[in-house]
């Protein structure tokens, strides 16, 4: 080996301190880095655990049964479809599935940690291949099978299992296009659309493949972006969802998405969504907005695709909810079109023009309904209250005012539709049902110390005191409940509709996580916020709201009969009880409501209508047990064929007048005179109320209820 000379010994020595130097400094500087990021993270769980534990109305204990409940969960969350773990990744996580306790108390992020490179790893691996498997086309003549229910599916026992189970979930998803692309091409040779350029079986195939790379490119572009603060996010989300499905933790984008969503002042479609094992499901439809003027996208809904006007559609399964609700939010005038699963199975594409939520069709309204007899109808989309204005619009007063015009046109008797109703302000619920009582206690609540206290109805006025129904279904929640349930003990109303409402009993409260800290840990914010679960509601009969809902007097059948919706299909959900009853004085405006039921059962045994609605409902049971498709296909477009085929029948349903007639209350007729657009939408609301079949039997049960109290029928007015 040559010598070197002294200047280069001097230069190499220089150059080794200096890459020491960096090295080092480097290596501190990272370390105090992934350092703050471990001590932030530990403080979060710090905080949620005590302030859960302090605050929440039945805080778990945190024992071998929460850690394998969080376990499962966490799995279910991290990989839920079960395409990128394998069965050796989950044997290796199984001995933590009664450690999560200690981990929790000891502020331990192993778990997660190891989740959190297993999954980047099982991704990068994935995403490694899955081009290869779209390279040639599919034999979509080969009799395979592709199950769809994640519950039902089992993680792969080898890497190569791994990629058959990609295989057949991409062979799917070209599928579907596939046949959508076929559908769209023979209805344009049946227009004999000649601008329309046809193309072979082959070329389709290779278009729809095409669209489903592309789909996945954006996918794993987005799985790319997730920071470790996100699935920190996801980890400490499931922590505190075994407290129950209405607790959460909202990182501070998340939080600020709530706000939106809460002020109504979000231009979207108007959907509220959640996330259920990787689809994104339609949870409700906000009044006013622009899906309710549209009219097709309905609860319980699934969204697989979203398409920026006349865009290519993205795929939006398997992604975060705040994703997905990024795509389909969007400025005022502009479309969105939304690939939607229907509860029946079928796939429908549903154009929405985005809007602000018009506040006046959240507002109550009222008009007069004539079956032989003159019925008030007063509609409450939500228990509105706005809390930043003095004076401000409040539900209440809005139904006190439409009570008073309806009694100055002489009504028989009064509807109070609080269906799709998802609540709102609990001052108002309380006010609202008094109008219809002396005095008396409405609804009981209890704390977490078991304490319980009654909000009570102390005007001695009655608003009206006539024969009355409550309208409900399963999408009526919380302060619809308390109302109804009110009402129903009172003897005051019979409430119509679903078997059950939704059966939400509880109260929630946020706690911004700032205010609880100080000294050096102030350098960690914005740390976001905690939801949690506090007190809960019980009817004044003793039980609670909770879970049961509040049972129909008479029940009415529809699509979600046989469905599970509600409470009870949300994971960890508090359970019934009941407390002491208590004191108030009943009235005997619902008299011989046997007989009343009676009358309803045979007018809905023979009416076309509500025997083809339960017919429906028996057909959408059956079809949410199916969850194994066909990948040849012929079988799977003579299935698509045939659901389409049985859906266009029951479509049917509601379509013709009941023959019910509407009309507008006079003092309104004078205030609308010279609003043309106000006037077309009155019409089109009444229109589509002189289709409500369940509309009409409830003034059917309004005047055998008018009936039953006066001994004959109301005049004709």
């Amino acid at each position: 080996m040559d010598s070197i000379s002294m200047k280069q010994k001097v230069f190499l020595f220089f150059s080794i301190i200096s890459v020491l130097v960096f090295t080092t400094s480097y290596t501190l500087e990272t370390s105090m880095v992934a350092e703050e990021k471990t001590s932030k993270q530990q403080l979060l769980m710090d905080m949620i655990t005590d302030g859960l534990q302090k605050n929440h109305y039945s805080p778990p204990k945190l024992d071998d049964d929460y850690s394998k409940k969080a376990y499962l969960q966490y799995l279910n969350r991290l990989d839920f479809n079960k395409r990128f773990l394998i069965q050796a990744d989950i044997d290796n996580l199984q001995k933590y599935e009664l450690l999560l306790d200690n981990h929790i108390r000891n502020s331990d992020l192993t778990f997660f940690n190891l989740c959190y490179k297993l999954i980047n790893t099982r991704t990068e691996e994935t995403k490694s291949f899955y081009k290869e498997l779209l390279e040639s086309p599919f034999d979509f003549s080969k009799n395979e099978s592709y199950e769809l229910d994640s519950e039902k599916k089992q993680f792969s026992v080898t890497l190569e299992d791994r990629r058959e189970i990609w295989r057949k979930s991409l062979k799917h998803a070209t599928l579907s296009r596939l046949t959508d692309k076929l559908k769209e091409q023979e209805q344009a040779i049946e227009k004999n659309d000649t601008s329309f350029t046809v193309n072979t079986l082959e070329e389709l195939e290779k278009i729809s493949r095409k669209k489903v790379e592309k789909s996945y490119e954006n996918y794993f572009k987005r799985l790319d972006k997730l920071e470790e603060i996100d699935r920190f996010a996801d980890y400490l989300n499931v922590l505190v969802n075994i407290y129950d499905p209405h607790t959460g933790y909202y990182p501070p984008k998340e939080k600020e998405n709530f706000d939106i969503y809460m002020s109504g002042q979000l231009e979207g479609i108007g959907a509220q969504l959640q996330e259920i094992d990787g689809k994104i499901k339609v949870s409700r439809i906000v009044p006013g907005s622009a899906s309710w003027k549209q009219g097709q996208l309905k609860a319980g809904d699934f969204i697989y695709a979203v398409g920026q006007g006349s865009e290519e559609m993205a795929d939006v399964t398997d992604m975060r909810l705040d994703n997905a609700v990024k795509l389909i939010r969007g400025k005022k005038g502009t479309e969105v079109r939304l690939k939607v699963k229907k509860i029946d199975g079928s796939f429908i594409i549903i154009p929405i023009i985005r809007d602000i939520v018009i506040l006046e069709e959240t507002y109550a309204k009222s008009v007069i309904l004539q079956n032989n007899m003159k019925a008030g109808y007063i509609k409450l989309p939500k228990f509105y209250m706005d809390m930043n204005r003095q004076g401000g619009r409040s539900c209440a007063e809005d139904v006190k005012k439409e009570l008073v015009k309806l009694k100055s046109e002489g009504i028989d008797g009064l509807i109070l539709d609080l269906r799709n109703n998802g609540g709102g302000s609990l001052q108002d619920a309380v006010k609202m049902a008094g109008f219809f009582i002396e005095q008396g206690p409405i609804v009981q609540i209890k704390a977490r110390n078991g304490n319980t206290y009654s909000l009570s109805d102390t005007d001695p006025e009655v608003y009206y005191n006539g024969p009355m129904i409550v309208m409900v279904n399963a999408f009526s929640i919380s302060a619809s409940e308390i109302v109804a349930a009110a009402l129903q003990d009172y003897g005051r109303a019979i409430v119509i509709g679903s078997e059950v409402t939704y059966g939400k009993g509880t109260v929630q409260r946020f706690l911004n996580l700032d205010n609880f800290i100080s000294g050096g840990q102030i350098d960690f914010r914005p740390l976001g916020s905690l939801k949690l679960s506090t007190q809960k509601f019980y009817r004044i009969n003793g039980g609670a709201t909770q879970l049961r809902g509040v049972a129909s007097d008479i029940v009415l059948h529809d699509n979600y009969t046989y469905i599970d919706v509600g409470e009870k299909q949300l994971d960890n959900y508090l359970l019934w009880d009941e407390i002491t009853p208590g004191t108030f004085n009943k009235s005997n405006v619902v008299s011989n409501l046997d007989n009343i039921r009676k009358k309803s059962a045979k007018r809905i045994l023979v009416n076309p209508s509500f025997q083809l609605t339960e017919e429906n409902a028996k057909r959408l049971k059956g079809l949410q047990d199916q969850t194994i498709v066909s990948l040849n296909l012929e079988e799977f477009r003579m299935e698509i064929n045939k659901l389409d085929k049985e859906a266009k029948k029951f479509k049917e349903i509601g379509k013709d007048s009941t023959g019910l007639e509407i009309s507008q209350l006079i003092v309104e007729i004078k205030e609308e005179e010279n609003d043309s657009a106000k006037i077309e939408r009155t019409e089109n609301w009444h229109k589509k109320l002189s289709k409500d079949i369940y509309l009409f039997e409830a003034t059917e049960v309004l005047k055998d209820m008018y009936f039953s109290n006066t001994g004959h029928f109301p005049e004709k007015k």
